[in-house]
C-alpha cells in the first residue's frame, strides 16, 4: 500500500532548510537538525542516501556540510520518497482499482511537486502578516 515512514517528512523538512538558505555553501548537518528539530544522526543518515543518489553533496572539514548537487526546482519530492521508502503503491494493483488510482493520485502530487515549491509554500506560510492601524 502507501506507507511512507517518518524518514521522508524529516527529509522534506531538512531539504526545504537547505532550500531556503539559497546558498551553494555547505551546511553543517547540526545546523540542518537544529533548525528543523530532528536528531541529527537520523538525518546524517537520509543525507548519506540523498549524497549517493546524487541529490545532495558533501564536504569535509571546517568548512563543510552538505549542498545541492542539483538544483532544489529539479528534485521532486516523489523521487525523494522513493530514494528513502522504496517504490510508492508498489502493491496497489494486487488490492484493486481503488488502491491504484489513489496511488496514482499520490504520485501524481508528490510528482509535481519540486523541494524548491516545498521551500516556497513554507516561506509563504511562515511569513508574519502586517497589521496597519
Amino acid at each position: 500500500m502507501l506507507v511512507i515512514t517518518s524518514k521522508s517528512p524529516y527529509a522534506l523538512r531538512a531539504l526545504s532548510e537547505l532550500a531556503r538558505r539559497g546558498d551553494a555553501t555547505p551546511v553543517p548537518i547540526g545546523d540542518l537538525a537544529r533548525a528543523r528539530d530532528i536528531p541529527a544522526q537520523f538525518l546524517e543518515g537520509l543525507f548519506a542516501t540523498l549524497r549517493r543518489a546524487g541529490i545532495l553533496q558533501s564536504q569535509r572539514g571546517v568548512k563543510g556540510g552538505y549542498s545541492f548537487a542539483r538544483p532544489p526546482s529539479d528534485v521532486t519530492v516523489l523521487e525523494v520518497v522513493e530514494l528513502l521508502e522504496g517504490e510508492l503503491g508498489a502493491e496497489a494493483a494486487a488490492n484493486g482499482p481503488v488502491w491504484t488510482e489513489a496511488t496514482d493520485a499520490v504520485r501524481a502530487v508528490l510528482a509535481g511537486t519540486t523541494i524548491a515549491d516545498v521551500a516556497e509554500r513554507e516561506a509563504r506560510d511562515s511569513a508574519t502578516p502586517m497589521y496597519y492601524i
